[in-house]
């Protein structure tokens, strides 16, 4: 069995940073040790003296436009793209074409990524207004969570009648992860919008229309549904300072079955970027307030 000794490694992980030497043989782990008390012989050795060991980042929400988009993208480039930036583990989107909505389409991924992924793996069962049943199909030792878009996207996924979500919610077996966005409300910014400027509407009120009020609406939402359900809830790329009162802080992380994440271009940009990125930082949710940074 090939082994490869790294050496002299500052091992950050789990909270702690310490100096460390890391055995692996073949595909795992064997021995951590701080005390340099692992033989070289038979191991083929990296010193990496000055140099940080961190974990493979685990990324949860990639879109990797595999099948139906591939001019833009497929699991081959991607994963290769993943490893070379440290991400070793993927969860990928279901607003391909055609849409993972079945257990059928979301098989047919697997397959695909078992070819030609570089990464570790797991896709999200996409969530509609009729597909319960196929929701509860879903097996969790393989399956990452479901997607339910709780606002209107890439793809046209909506998921919009209370009663459908509220059968996803108390229902699935896995994690519901959401895109959090009131449709309503920003059907009626955009009339507001558009009766102002007319259909070519400046970038800089995307926030506007897509609005702190529809994020956080849509957001409390689901955090209702999951306290009714007992649902394991991750609220994905929140986009307001408001949404953060939303989750708790007082309970360790892994005891916790309702929490979100942000991504980075909400903590980089502000409402201040649109004038000159323009399109290029339209993004939904929004980039809204330098505040909400």
């Amino acid at each position: 069995m090939a082994k490869t000794l790294i050496k002299n490694a500052l091992l950050i992980n789990d909270g702690k940073s310490i100096k460390a030497s890391v055995l692996i043989e073949g595909e795992f782990i064997s021995k951590i040790s701080e005390d340099d008390d692992i033989s070289e012989e038979n191991c083929h050795v990296i010193d990496v003296e000055g140099k940080w060991l961190i974990p493979g980042v685990i990324d949860d929400q990639v879109h990797f436009r595999e099948p139906g988009f591939t001019h833009k993208a497929e699991i081959y480039t991607e994963s290769k793209a993943a490893i070379a930036g440290g991400v070793t583990s993927f969860m990928e989107m279901p607003n391909t074409n055609p849409q993972t909505t079945s257990i059928e389409e979301l098989k047919k991924k697997f397959d695909l990524a078992a070819e030609k992924s570089f990464a570790n793996y797991s896709f999200y069962l996409g969530a509609t207004n009729d597909n319960i049943k196929e929701i509860k199909r879903i097996d969790p030792k393989t399956t990452c969570g479901v997607k339910v878009f709780m606002g209107s996207s890439t793809g046209n996924m909506l998921v919009d009648k209370k009663d459908s979500l509220s059968a996803i919610f108390s229902e699935s077996p896995v994690l519901i992860a959401t895109h959090c966005e009131d449709e309503g409300i920003i059907r009626k910014n955009m009339e507001v919008y558009r009766n102002k400027y007319g259909e070519n509407l400046p970038m800089k009120y995307h926030p506007e229309v897509r609005s702190e009020e529809a994020c956080y609406v849509s957001s409390s939402f689901a955090v209702e549904l999951a306290d009714k359900y007992s649902s394991r809830l991750h609220i994905l790329h929140i986009s307001t300072a408001k949404e953060l009162e939303l989750f708790r802080n007082d309970i360790p992380a892994r005891e916790k079955r309702i929490t979100s994440e942000v991504c980075v271009h909400h903590l980089w940009f502000s409402e201040n970027d649109y004038e000159r990125k323009g399109n290029l930082i339209k993004w939904n949710p929004a980039v809204k307030k330098e505040s909400d940074r």
